[in-house]
Order: structure tokens, then C-alpha cells, then sequence
């Protein structure tokens, strides 16, 4: 079974930017080709769910999820919210919406179906509404930066990071999640990885642009070679 592909979505290898993937589904903006769908359904293998978020193909950047739950920003679309519900509800995924002024949440926030680590500039009411889904959460900056969801990509079955954390910092995630991250870019050198990587445990799709080296690394470090 194939597990990686290199693609670009209408010559963008920012592939992460118009779709996010879990264990359970991964959820693509409408602009993306269906042409891509066998692959994208082969080497994640989950159903694809067809949205915009906010009137744009960039559900990437406006939601974060895991296999039980999808937190999306309170400025999504009432009947975007409406089709989702329908779409969701049989593979049994609650949405949450979230009441924050940073409504990028895959730059402030990055998570797994266990742990979660957002930006210091979350919202107090925001950690709790992802808390209470049963999910454990670290505030945290990463590599001097407000936008550790932006630099990072987590599944169940691993993680990788952008090659600027600290020491401290690694320390911290690897200790919360109980193994060792790995660190590496994506499309010839670009640190902010969520934006050219679609992951779950199953397999990743990766920006177009990415190089042997970097696919790699983000092989090992996600858990697919042993």
C-alpha cells in the first residue's frame, strides 16, 4: 500500500493549506481537483469530505482536528456549519466552534487525539472548550514564534517540527507526547511544515516541491519506517 505522494493542488505544493487529515476523515477545500481523490483516498485512506470555510478552499488554515472532534472558528459560514454537521455526523465527529480572535487556528494550534499544544495567545475559553473534549493541552511558543501549529505536523503515530527549536522546546513536546519528534522542512527548505503536508497515521501527502531528503525525514519521524 502506498503511503506517501508528492502533489501540488493547481501548481500550489502548499497542499496543507486546502485540506487537513485525521484517522477517521480528511476535509478538502472545494478548489481542489477530483482528480487528486483516488490518491489522496489511497494513501490516507479515509473518506474525503468536500467544504469551504469561510467562503474560502483554505480549511487548512482555518481548522484543526483530530479523530473524534473538528474545531473550527466561529467565523465560519452557517451553512458551511449546517453541511459539515450532516457530513460528520456519520463517522461520529463532533464540531466544535471557537470563540477567538486568531481564526487561523492551524497556525496558533496543533493536536493529536491525545495532546494538544497552542500558541500563548489562545484565549483562555479556547483551552477550555479543547480541554473539555478530553484532549491535554501545552501553551507553548515555539522558535520564537506565536505559530507553533504552523511549524509543526502531529499524528498518532509520530511528529515532526521545524529544525529552529530549542532544546528546551523539544524537551518539552517530546516529554508531553512520550517519544522523540523529528525535525525537517518541506518543499526545498520551508520550516512552516503544516503548510505542505496532509498526515494521518495512515500515510502523508506532501508539497510537490519537496526534496528526497526532506520526505525522509518525515517518513521516520512519523512512524512509517521502523
Amino acid at each position: 500500500m502506498v503511503h506517501v505522494a508528492k502533489l501540488n493542488f493547481n501548481g500550489d505544493p502548499n497542499v496543507g493549506l486546502r485540506a487537513l487529515a485525521t484517522d477517521k476523515f480528511c476535509l478538502i477545500g472545494r478548489d481542489v481537483p477530483e482528480k487528486y481523490d483516488a490518491k489522496l483516498e489511497e494513501v490516507l485512506g479515509v473518506p474525503l469530505i468536500r467544504t469551504n470555510l469561510y467562503n474560502t478552499p483554505l480549511v487548512g488554515i482555518f481548522a484543526v482536528a483530530n479523530s473524534t472532534h473538528l474545531f473550527v472558528p466561529d467565523i465560519i459560514f452557517k451553512s458551511e456549519l449546517e453541511n459539515l454537521k450532516v457530513k460528520l455526523k456519520k463517522h461520529n465527529i463532533k464540531i466544535i466552534t471557537l470563540k477567538t480572535d486568531h481564526t487561523a487556528l492551524s497556525n496558533s494550534i496543533v493536536l493529536n487525539d491525545k495532546i494538544c499544544f497552542t500558541s500563548t495567545l489562545i484565549e483562555t475559553q479556547v483551552i477550555e472548550a479543547i480541554k473539555n473534549t478530553g484532549l491535554e493541552v501545552f501553551q507553548t511558543d515555539l522558535a520564537e514564534t506565536k505559530v507553533p501549529g504552523s511549524l509543526g505536523i502531529l499524528t498518532n503515530k509520530g511528529a515532526i517540527f521545524a529544525p529552529n527549536l530549542s532544546d528546551p522546546e523539544i524537551k518539552l513536546i517530546e516529554k508531553a507526547l512520550g517519544f522523540e519528534i523529528g525535525l525537517g522542512t518541506v518543499n526545498m527548505g520551508n520550516p512552516f511544515l503544516s503548510s505542505g503536508i496532509i498526515a494521518n497515521s495512515n500515510g502523508f501527502i506532501i508539497g510537490s516541491l519537496s526534496s528526497g531528503p526532506e520526505i525522509a525525514r518525515i517518513d521516520e519521524a512519523l512512524g512509517f519506517l521502523k
